[in-house]
């Protein structure tokens, strides 16, 4: 293909083309609902001599990125997917990815974890991660998954950190979008062919993973920290060089309708589709209300939600999450960024769809008008 091309893809399916586009050379994978239909494109693609990857089915998910670390250090170009219990189980290894500074590029699916058992979309899982060294994104839609997975790898790369995508179980993993699917000479434009100069390499004599002193270990913190305040210049370098490439821009942030608004709605992933049309029937009533859509997690951008937000007297941020203890972790990162703030906005906290529960127009409509009698974190 020399153009883009649309298909109707599902989200997972988006996730598999930008896979196929970014030619990486391991791809370790394990299934699990709702990610599995990643894979199972993934290996039609190489079935038919359509990607050329060496893709590994190891017993769990804690060996697939057991698998994607070493792969990466000897410098190949390594992409993943995973799911839920799939991404908790990985926990311990997230840890060493980062610290191995190895850019493995995974796509999670968002679904509730266990137990109970349940397979609905709840971003809990891939939240409760944001504290292991990976750069996280999160999108709304199947044409944004492909896009962000793109870019995801040319930031990894760029600063030398892991970096996760994250969409929703079923309202984007499985529902069907016309998809702009860019030719493979784009995205060679966009993403050259990765070249890693330290590497695992018997004529380099380089290795990871040694015991170290204790200011040894402080300064490779601290250079895991200049690292995530330097991927956020190469998020939005990414997306702007994206944009110029395809005419799609995403941003860290986007601002919806927010020009004079009272009341701002922040929120992460597939909520922000039914943010839009709450915003539109809340402004055909003469209530001043935006959206404000996080699509960077991890590192948090700082400065630009306080830009976003200043003089705004009151936000409503939606959690599809439950941190027990604490309620929304979303409202948890947004009062931490804003802490200090001269006139900070108000924050109502909403539990909006935990556990996959339908969160309509309509409700969030009824959260935004109730925002001044409401507790300061409510249940939806």
């Amino acid at each position: 293909m020399s153009e883009s091309t649309t298909l109707l893809l599902n989200g997972n399916h988006a996730v598999s083309w930008a896979a196929r586009l970014a030619q990486p050379q391991v791809v370790p994978v394990y299934p699990i609902t709702p990610q599995t239909p990643i894979l199972e494109l993934i290996t039609e693609f190489k079935a038919r001599g359509e990607m050329d990857a060496e893709v590994l089915t190891p017993e769990s998910e804690h060996s697939v990125l057991a698998a994607c670390i070493p792969a990466s250090l000897a410098g190949a170009r390594v992409f993943t997917a995973t799911a839920s219990q799939g991404l908790l189980l990985m926990h311990e290894v997230l840890h060493y990815a980062s610290g191995a500074r190895a850019p493995i590029v995974m796509a999670n699916v968002n679904r509730t974890v266990a137990s109970p058992w349940a397979f609905w979309p709840d971003e809990t899982d891939s939240l409760a991660q944001r504290d292991c060294g990976w750069i996280q994104y999160y999108s709304e839609s199947p044409q944004e998954s492909l896009d962000t997975v793109l870019q995801a790898f040319r930031v990894a790369e760029r600063v030398q950190l892991p970096a996760m995508v994250s969409h929703d179980a079923f309202y984007v993993s499985h529902s069907l979008e016309p998809v702009s699917v860019p030719s493979q000479e784009t995205v060679d434009r966009f993403l050259p062919p990765y070249h890693r100069e330290m590497r695992l390499d018997t004529g380099i004599g380089a290795s990871w993973g040694n015991v170290v002193t204790q200011e040894m270990y402080r300064r490779h913190r601290m250079q895991i920290e200049d690292a995530m305040a330097a991927a956020l210049d190469a998020a939005q370098e990414a997306d702007r060089a994206w944009s110029a490439l395809t005419g799609r821009g995403w941003g860290v942030l986007e601002r919806y309708r927010c020009e004079g608004a009272d009341v701002v709605v922040v929120a992460i992933g597939s909520l922000c589709g039914t943010a839009r049309e709450a915003v539109d029937a809340l402004r055909a009533e003469g209530v001043a209300c935006g959206l404000l859509k996080l699509r960077l997690l991890r590192p948090l951008p700082v400065q630009a939600l306080r830009v976003a937000l200043a003089g705004v007297p009151d936000v409503v941020v939606l959690d599809r999450n439950h941190s027990p203890g604490l309620g929304g972790i979303v409202l948890q990162e947004l009062r931490g960024a804003l802490y200090g703030m001269e006139r900070a906005p108000r924050l109502h906290g909403v539990m909006a769809g935990v556990g996959g529960v339908d969160v309509q127009p309509r409700d969030i409509c009824e959260w935004v008008r109730g925002r001044s009698r409401a507790a300061e974190v409510t249940w939806g």
